[in-house]
């Protein structure tokens, strides 16, 4: 299968109204800490994520995960706290993505990308270019997250 069959996500953020819709649709993605990747020589920043498909959920019927990647471009440093190693074998759990424009040099800003737990990498960009595409089609899960209220 290639891109080109996949009939998921497809979608750009360039400002951060742009990006709370790329927020909906990733909250509670799960990865390892391997799937996070800086590219700085291509100034890019990615992250692959098995992502729970909101916008095909129902009360009544079972769930739906997806893999997809986010990335970030225009990236110049990348920062991490509360997460574990590379080589950890752990899930984490995505539960927010977030730009904080730097008033005092816009476009620029940072995104922070928040895990449970009180995981947070934080990305500095010199604009915001982020993208959000679903890789495979959609399988089956029985099991939702849940929040608690």
């Amino acid at each position: 299968m290639n891109l080109s069959e996949v009939t998921g996500l497809r979608l750009l953020a360039m400002d951060g109204d742009d990006l709370k819709v790329i927020s909906a649709a990733c909250q509670d993605g799960v990865c390892k800490p391997a799937d996070l990747v800086f590219e700085a020589s291509r100034r890019r920043f990615r992250i692959e994520i098995n992502r729970y498909c909101w916008e095909k959920a129902t009360e009544n019927q079972h769930g739906f995960r997806v893999r997809s990647v986010l990335s970030f471009e225009d990236v110049s440093k990348v920062r991490a706290r509360g997460l574990p190693p590379r080589s950890a074998d752990l899930v984490l759990s995505l539960l927010s993505v977030e730009w904080i424009e730097d008033e005092t040099n816009p476009p620029g800003g940072e995104v922070r990308l928040m895990f449970a737990g009180d995981g947070e990498m934080v990305i500095s960009a010199d604009c915001l270019d982020a993208t959000l595409i679903d890789t495979t089609k959609a399988w089956p899960t029985k099991n939702r997250p849940e929040h608690k209220a």
